[in-house]
């Protein structure tokens, strides 16, 4: 099993908006993923860019650059 630790998660209204977070991620380097929406959390589409928590203002600045579409950024345990 593996163990479980603090992510920054970042959630979306729609599936176009987490392909453009993915996208925009993987052209600036900044670390994570696409994962499916955890229990605990709600989101419109189902996807979720999952983070290290060390890279949240990162994520954030480039929301914010980009004009990114997101629902909401969240710091959980995964």
């Amino acid at each position: 099993m593996r163990e479980r630790s603090e992510k920054c998660v970042v959630t979306f209204r729609t599936t176009a908006g987490a392909m453009a977070m993915e996208a925009a991620c993987k052209a600036q380097g900044v670390p994570g993923r696409l994962i499916p929406v955890p229990r605990s959390v709600t989101a419109g589409c189902g996807l979720c860019w999952a983070a290290p928590p060390d890279s949240r203002e990162a994520v954030e600045e480039l929301v914010m650059k980009k004009g990114l579409d997101v629902d909401g950024i969240y710091a959980i345990i995964l």
